[in-house]
């Protein structure tokens, strides 16, 4: 299977879909933040291996604290993967802590207090 080939791009699509699922309803864990989200799938060409990329929006005990809860459920996620995804082969699932989610919230946040200290001065000389 090719990396960009139609089929990975399905198997990826159906996996994180599934995953999040997973992660939205199927877990109990109390470390793992109601604030959590599956950025991207890659899984393997021989769907042995699988990264999966999440995002938690938070602080960094939060983070922290889901990827402890994420790593002591491997064994529980990939069951329900199985139940829910028909593949040859269920793959092993690596947990990677992605921030883009959470660099583009304060990135727009950044950017809006920079165009209304603009607008602020635009006033101020504007009164002048």
């Amino acid at each position: 299977m090719r990396k960009n080939s139609v089929k990975s791009t399905r198997v990826n699509g159906e996996v994180q879909r599934a995953l999040a699922e997973i992660l939205r309803g199927g877990i109990k864990d109390p470390r793992i933040s109601p604030f959590t989200s599956v950025v991207a799938v890659e899984v393997a060409p021989d769907l042995k291996t699988c990264k999966a990329w999440i995002s938690v929006l938070g602080d960094d005990r939060a983070r922290e604290d889901t990827y402890k809860g994420l790593k002591s459920a491997e064994g529980f996620i990939k069951n329900q993967l199985a139940r829910i995804v028909n593949l040859r082969n269920t793959p092993d699932i690596t947990f990677i802590m992605d921030q883009s989610i959470e660099y583009g919230v304060n990135m727009s946040k950044k950017i809006d207090e920079v165009i209304s200290s603009d607008q602020n001065a635009r006033r101020d000389t504007e009164e002048i």
